[in-house]
C-alpha cells in the first residue's frame, strides 16, 4: 500500500501567516498555543510586529474589548487599531481560531457543558445565585435545550470571579451595580466582568485603564499592583480602548431567561417598589403598614418577586409571584419560579405541585420535570421520582443531570442494573461534571474486563 501523501507547508490552513495572541487564552497556555500555530503554518510573532496579519485574543483575561498595552500602549497601539480597522489585520476571538482549525468538535464542546446545577457545585454557589447571575446576563448559555441553559467554560471562568466577589463580602446588588456603571465607561462593551480587566479593592470593583484604575463613579487612582513584567504575557490587557466591535463575543446573542413577559419589556421598578426590608408596603408582614405602592401589572409584580427573592424573603417572593399570576394569569417562567421558591422555603409538597402546574404548561421543560424529580426522591416518593427522571429523558436524551440522579434513585430502589446503565450514560456526557467522582465509585467494572 502506498504511504498517504505527505502534506506541504502551503496546505495548510494559515500557512505563511504572522499570528499574534494578546489577552490569557482560556483553553492552554501560550507556549502551547504558539506550538500548535506553527504545526498548522503559522509564525507566531508580538502584536508588535509591523508584518503581523491576524490578531488573536485570549478569552480567560482582559476579554475581547480591550486592545491597549501593546508595547506600552504607545505608537504601536495606535498602529495595530488602525490596520484592524481598515481590514489590514484580522482580528479573531481564541473560539474563533480554534473553530476556524477545525478543533472544536461538537461531541467534544458538549462534554464540556455545564447545567445550572453543575455550575452551582463548581463554583460553590447555590442554585439559586447562578440562576440571579443568569437572569440578569451576567452567564450567558451557549445553547438551550427544551429550557435547560447550558454554559461552556468561558462562563465558568466568569462564574468563578462572580463566586469571589462574593466570598469578598461583596452583595450581588453592589457587584449589578457597579459593574453596570463600570461598563459604562467603556463604550460597546456588554459584559463588563467578562471583558474588562477588573479588580477588588476594599469592597469596590476597579477598572484598569490607562495605566491607573477608575471606579464606577469615574474617579482615577493610583495602580500600584500592577502585574510584574514576567506576568504581563498572560495577565494583558489591563487598559481598554472602544474596540468591542472589533471583537464580537463568541456567544454575541443575549439570552436571558424568560420571565413573565420578556424582560427587556418589563418597567423598571419605581423607587418607592424598592423592596428593602425596612419598610412596610403590600407584602409587609405589619398589618398596620400602609402600602407603598400598588403595581398595576403582573411584570411589575413579577419584578418585585426576583427582587424580594434575591434579598431572600421567600415568603413574600411566593405571595408576589401568585399576586403577579392572579393578575396576568400564570406562565410555565413564573411557576417553575415560584415552585423553586417554596422548596428553598421548606414546603415540599407545594412545591411539587407548582412543577406538576409547570408541566402542564410545558411538557417539555425538562429542568422542571428534573426538579420535580429530585423533590419526589427527597419526600421519599421514589418510583415517581425515577418517572420524573424518566419524562426528563424522553425529552432530552442527553440530560446528563437526569442521568445521574435517575441512577441515584434507582439504587435505592435496588434495580442496581439499571443504575450502572445511567451512571455510564452521565460520564459519558459530563466526565467534568463535579458529580463526575461520585459517579466513578459507583461505577462497577462491566463483567469480562481485567481489573488488574
Amino acid at each position: 500500500m502506498d504511504p498517504a501523501p505527505r502534506m506541504r507547508v502551503t496546505d495548510l490552513p494559515l500557512a505563511g501567516l504572522r499570528v499574534a495572541i494578546v489577552g490569557r487564552l482560556a483553553s492552554m497556555s501560550r507556549r502551547d498555543a504558539h506550538k500548535l500555530l506553527r504545526g498548522h503554518g503559522a509564525v507566531p510573532v508580538e502584536a508588535s510586529d509591523e508584518d503581523v496579519k491576524l490578531l488573536v485574543v485570549g478569552e480567560a483575561g482582559g476579554g475581547l474589548a480591550a486592545v491597549d498595552e501593546l508595547a506600552g500602549a504607545g505608537p504601536a497601539a495606535e498602529r495595530l487599531r488602525q490596520a484592524i480597522d481598515s481590514g489590514r489585520v484580522s482580528a479573531w476571538s481564541e473560539t474563533q481560531l480554534w473553530q476556524r482549525l477545525g478543533l472544536i468538535e461538537e461531541e467534544t464542546a458538549a462534554r464540556r457543558l455545564y447545567t445550572p446545577a453543575m455550575l452551582a457545585d463548581l463554583v460553590g454557589v447555590p442554585l439559586s445565585v447562578v440562576r440571579r447571575w443568569h437572569r440578569r446576563g451576567l452567564i450567558r448559555p451557549l445553547r438551550e435545550v427544551c429550557r435547560l441553559p447550558y454554559f461552556d467554560f468561558q462562563e465558568v471562568v466568569t462564574a468563578r470571579k462572580l463566586a469571589a466577589l462574593l466570598a469578598a463580602g461583596m452583595s450581588p446588588q453592589t457587584i449589578e451595580r457597579q459593574l453596570t456603571a463600570l461598563a459604562k465607561l467603556v463604550p460597546n462593551v456588554e459584559r463588563p466582568l467578562a471583558q474588562l480587566s477588573i479588580i477588588l479593592r476594599d469592597k469596590d470593583l476597579l477598572l484598569r485603564a490607562g495605566g491607573g484604575l477608575v471606579d464606577a463613579s469615574g474617579q482615577m487612582y493610583m495602580d500600584f499592583d500592577q502585574p510584574l513584567e514576567d506576568e504581563a504575557a498572560d495577565s494583558w490587557p489591563h487598559a481598554t480602548l472602544p474596540l468591542a466591535a472589533a471583537f464580537p463575543p463568541a456567544h454575541s446573542e443575549a439570552f436571558t431567561t424568560p420571565m413573565c413577559e420578556s424582560p427587556q419589556e418589563m418597567p423598571p421598578l419605581a423607587a418607592s417598589a424598592q423592596p428593602p426590608a425596612s419598610r412596610g408596603g403590600l407584602l409587609s408582614s405589619d398589618p398596620t403598614a400602609q402600602p407603598a405602592f400598588c403595581p398595576a401589572s403582573s411584570a411589575s409584580l413579577c419584578q418585585l418577586a426576583m427582587a424580594l427573592e434575591d434579598e431572600e424573603r421567600l415568603a413574600e417572593a411566593a405571595d408576589a409571584y401568585r399576586a403577579a399570576m392572579a393578575a396576568g394569569g400564570p406562565t410555565t417562567e413564573m411557576c417553575f419560579r415560584l415552585a423553586e421558591v417554596l422548596y428553598r422555603m421548606g414546603c415540599l409538597e407545594a412545591a411539587c405541585e407548582r412543577y406538576y402546574v409547570t408541566l402542564e404548561l410545558d411538557e417539555e421543560f425538562v429542568e422542571a420535570r428534573a426538579n420535580l424529580g429530585c423533590v419526589l426522591a427527597e419526600s421519599g416518593r421514589l418510583e415517581l421520582a425515577a418517572a420524573a427522571f424518566e419524562g426528563a429523558l424522553r425529552f432530552h436524551p442527553d440530560y446528563a443531570d437526569a442521568h445521574y440522579h435517575l441512577a441515584q434513585v434507582l439504587n435505592e430502589l435496588g434495580r442496581d442494573e439499571e443504575a450502572q446503565t445511567h451512571y455510564r450514560r452521565f460520564l459519558e456526557l459530563a466526565p467534568a461534571s463535579p458529580w463526575a467522582a461520585t459517579a466513578r465509585q459507583r461505577v462497577r467494572q462491566p463483567a469480562g474486563e481485567d481489573s488488574g
